[in-house]
């Protein structure tokens, strides 16, 4: 359901990875596709069994996402749900026309729902994954970067209120969102939840979209065409210093591959090995510290799909 047939093939966003993700995670291995994995098998043995998935769009609570318990303003959520954004907003969204269309709200709505599924599964289990989400453009009372509603915020913000949650969830009082898209996360700086619930680390290109930034918790601006080593030194002592400055209950994970060295929108320059040695700092770093971390997709751009549902995959 986050992918759907119809979307205009010369859009810059490509609609279909989604699903083409969730396809690869069953599918790439070294014996299939030896150039972009070392995986002796695929990450997911039977996509029919080993996939969860979120509730119908009829049953995510509007209480999850809309104020006065959820943290997105309420008149742009009901008006994007019923279709009825005005120009400005569906224009500064990217989408257009596109954005009044059910399948795009319902899917929208959904990846949501996703992320915060995610989150469940990662307070219960320590590690999960979202085939979506990462939607760290959006802001409390809009979208932009084809981006509508933030799932980073309204999950931090399901975790950390277990009133909302109905106890499903204990114990979570911080949320660390770790943002590694190319773009800065500027959307997600700009929700305050109050009682430091939410912080926020964002490495990002620093001439990239958008303009101006925002104030992240932490923000590191990288340079155009920065590549592995560099790139590596300055996570992990980024990471490093927000973990034990903030002292988190639970990680949000943006693993946007737009960092890729070939990405359409990237600006600069990470390999395919080194965006893996990335993604399995970040994620042991969470694990060995007992830390709950829940990933989401984020960004990536290619005209080959498959070959980007690979990276991120």
């Amino acid at each position: 359901r986050y992918s759907f047939d119809g979307w205009p093939a010369s859009h810059t966003f490509p609609m279909d990875k989604f699903e083409r993700t969730a396809h690869a995670l069953t599918t790439t291995c070294k014996a299939t596709h030896p150039q972009s994995s070392n995986l002796p098998r695929p990450l997911v043995r039977n996509g029919d069994t080993d996939f969860f998935r979120p509730l119908d769009f009829a049953d995510v609570p509007r209480s999850w996402l809309a104020k006065p318990t959820g943290p997105i303003d309420a008149t742009f959520f009901d008006s994007f749900v019923s279709g009825q954004l005005d120009y400005e907003h569906c224009r500064y969204i990217g989408f257009r026309q596109q954005t009044s269309r059910p399948e795009l709200i319902e899917r929208t709505v959904l990846e949501v729902a996703g992320t915060v599924l995610t989150a469940q599964l990662a307070h219960q289990w320590g590690i999960a994954s979202n085939v979506a989400g990462g939607t760290h453009h959006a802001h409390p009372s809009g979208g932009a970067g084809y981006t509508i509603l933030n799932d980073l915020a309204v999950t931090a913000n399901f975790l950390t209120d277990e009133v909302l949650n109905g106890e499903t969830v204990k114990g979570i009082n911080k949320v660390l969102v770790i943002d590694l898209d190319v773009h800065q996360g500027d959307g997600t700086a700009k929700f305050d939840l109050g009682n430091s619930r939410l912080s926020t680390l964002s490495i990002h290109c620093a001439s990239n979209y958008p303009h101006p930034k925002q104030l992240s918790t932490y923000d590191i601006g990288l340079p155009d065409k920065v590549r592995d080593k560099e790139y590596m030194e300055i996570l992990e002592s980024s990471v490093n210093k927000a973990l034990h400055e903030v002292e988190p209950d639970f990680v949000l994970y943006d693993a946007g591959v737009d960092v890729y060295e070939n990405d359409t929108l990237g600006r600069i320059n990470i390999s395919l090995d080194g965006i893996r040695a990335r993604d399995r700092f970040v994620l042991e770093k969470c694990v060995n510290a007992g830390i709950p971390v829940a990933a989401v997709v984020g960004g990536g751009y290619d005209k080959d799909v498959d070959a980007l549902a690979r990276r991120h995959a």
